[in-house]
């Protein structure tokens, strides 16, 4: 028989103190995984310091985007091989047990209407969980991966992020932030590009913009033009049309305390022709600083070359010798509306963006989150 509970008897709950929050392990591997338009990149990290040190890491042309432009969707070929290559990374995940990641999808498959088809199908065969971000989530990434390139001299900053199938504009005004906190404040942005309540100095975005071209789209919409020279001459105008509406294009001109960023394939490549690597040595790429004259003289090289010198040129390479003279043109069009001195050149991107964010986000750097 069950004991009755005698009158007036209380129910006495045990208190249970409440966890303390799991402190952050900085000994934890971190991954990052940017999937674009034209290629598959992956990396593993650890923090260190106030950056991070790389583990392992992957690159891979899938070419996702091939034929997006005419058909509206992503062929069964393009997501095949992109299936392939994200069943090696997810390998590499195992391999370094890696817990804490961000494996992010952009402009192709914001574009393309079988992309829920797509992501379902990278879940079942490969095993990953892609997260399709929106492009102002893009252009925070590329922002905040180029933080510690900004010199604190710099009180108007341009970063540009040229993509496969898009290219990330953002203006940010850093003269109301002391000099020594101006690279701290472009990585808080990974908060939002709208100041947030924070005792700290923030930078002020003045505009940013997603273009829906990029080297791999720019070149399909020009593909029916023969001649090299016009083709890149159609292409930078047009590029130049399409920044219109964002707010620094006739609004704005700084060259004193101006400096713009340059993050992507295209601004690697043109460094690299500039210093006449014969191997790209990125060492000597990250963080060079380049003028609009010495960008044009590499330009018009490419241009004198034509196409089969480009093909021959170990510094661009058969593969992307078309997609180097889309670039090119973006770049130039940019320069034409924003001529500098201090261009810097930036290899890195969306991948070192979401591995700040996500070592900000848990305390593991140096610096504390931002």
């Amino acid at each position: 028989m069950t004991p009755k509970r005698p009158k007036g008897a209380g129910v006495f709950l045990e208190t249970v103190e409440p966890r303390a929050p799991k402190p952050p392990d900085p000994s934890q591997l971190y991954a990052a995984l940017d999937l674009g338009t034209n290629s598959c990149r992956m990396l593993i990290a650890q923090p260190k310091g106030s950056q991070f040190h790389v583990v392992d890491s992957f690159s891979k042309s899938v070419q996702l985007g091939a034929g997006l432009e005419a058909s509206g969707c992503l062929s069964r070929a393009s997501m095949g091989r992109t299936v392939q290559a994200l069943r090696v990374c997810r390998k590499k995940l195992q391999k370094h047990n890696v817990q804490r990641m961000r494996l992010i999808a952009t402009e192709a498959c914001r574009r393309a209407q079988n992309s829920r088809d797509f992501i379902r199908m990278v879940k079942r065969e490969a095993g990953l969980s892609l997260e399709i971000i929106k492009p102002e989530e893009e252009a925070r990434l590329a922002v905040i991966s180029c933080a510690p390139l900004v010199s604190t001299r710099t009180e108007q900053l341009l970063v540009v992020d040229i993509g496969g199938g898009s290219t990330e504009l953002v203006w940010i005004d850093l003269s109301n932030v002391p000099r020594i906190d101006r690279p701290r404040a472009i990585m808080r942005l990974h908060a939002g590009f709208k100041p947030t309540q924070s005792p700290f100095p923030h930078a002020h975005v003045v505009d940013w913009i997603s273009v829906p071209l990029g080297v791999a789209t720019l070149k399909d919409q020009f593909s029916d033009v023969k001649d090299d020279s016009a083709r890149f001459a159609l292409m930078s105008c047009f590029f130049e049309e399409n920044l219109a509406a964002f707010a620094p294009y006739d609004k704005i001109q700084a060259r004193k305390g101006f400096q713009i960023i340059g993050t992507s394939g295209t601004v690697t490549t043109v460094a690299a022709s500039h210093l006449g690597l014969r191997r790209y040595d990125r060492n000597k790429v990250d963080g060079l600083r380049m003028s609009s004259d010495q960008i044009d003289a590499v330009i018009r090289d490419y241009l004198s070359l034509g196409e089969k010198g480009r093909q021959r040129d170990p510094r661009i390479g058969r593969d992307r010798q078309s997609l180097i003279m889309s670039g090119s043109a973006i770049l130039q069009a940019l320069l034409r509306v924003w001529p500098t001195d201090h261009l810097s050149v930036a290899d890195r991107g969306l991948r070192e963006g979401l591995l700040y964010a996500q070592m900000s986000a848990d305390g593991v750097l140096e610096d504390g989150p931002y």
